[in-house]
């Protein structure tokens, strides 16, 4: 691949290449280059896994990891690793239309850590898409990647209102919701911020609620992840084997 090409080895943290990485660290960036940036080897290897292609690989110098060589010390002036990297790629946004079969629908979701996990679970354990909803995070941003292990290169992920995504819906709800049970697909699945929940207009929208029992004297509440993870497993245990 192109990536591959060896070019001589940067040295300086003013390289343009880097100035690129640090700025895609910022939203704004993101979203007007259309780019977004994937520390680690593990998450350059999900992406040619899934038939993607970096538009820049940077690598630390001697790693064999090809793309542009940097310095190690320069390289680890553009990563937002404690530890440093090894290889930084930069690689294209993709954004699909909001589909089933199963379809998550983030409302007011902003922590990314829990954006990238949701991606990573439904990636797991579904067929469908995620769609981010008004005031979520951004699944490109560094910490949703990371959260993501890999999955943002493989998980349709979307940006849209709720009336865009498939019906029926069900909203998720801590309290006085009926037990995900017998789920019908397609389906979409709303999930709102652990503690603000979901807006009162996604309640009046939903075709039902949804609450997931939790044990007397424990937690009052579960994380987002978490939550989507037990209501998507609940749909993925009962589809029939081999239905998409």
């Amino acid at each position: 691949m192109c990536f591959l090409t060896r070019q001589m080895t940067v040295t300086s943290p003013h390289n343009e290449r880097l100035k690129l990485v640090r700025k895609l660290r910022d939203r704004k960036h993101r979203e007007r280059e259309g780019l977004f940036v994937a520390e680690g080897e593990d998450l350059l290897e999900a992406g040619l896994h899934a038939g993607l292609e970096p538009e820049l690989v940077l690598s630390a110098a001697g790693s064999g990891f090809g793309g542009v060589e940097v310095e190690r010390n320069a390289l680890d002036s553009a990563s937002e690793l404690g530890s440093g990297t090894r290889v930084i790629s930069v690689w294209p946004q993709r954004w699909s239309e909001p589909a089933g079969p199963v379809c998550v629908y983030l409302h007011g979701v902003g922590d990314p850590g829990n954006v990238g996990a949701v991606i990573r679970t439904a990636h797991a354990l579904v067929e469908g898409s995620v769609v981010l909803g008004p005031n979520s995070a951004d699944p490109y941003s560094p910490k949703a990647v990371r959260a993501s292990m890999g999955s943002i290169f493989a998980q349709r992920v979307a940006r849209a209102s709720l009336d865009e995504t498939p019906a029926p819906r069900a909203a998720l709800v801590a309290h006085g919701g009926a037990e995900p049970e017998g789920i019908p697909v397609p389906v979409t699945v709303c999930l709102g911020a652990e503690r603000e929940g979901l807006s009162d207009d996604v309640l009046a929208t939903a075709d039902r609620h949804w609450t997931i029992p939790l044990r007397p004297g424990g937690a009052e509440s579960l994380n987002v992840a978490a939550a989507a993870a037990i209501v998507l497993r609940r749909i993925s245990s009962a589809r029939p084997e081999g239905a998409s």
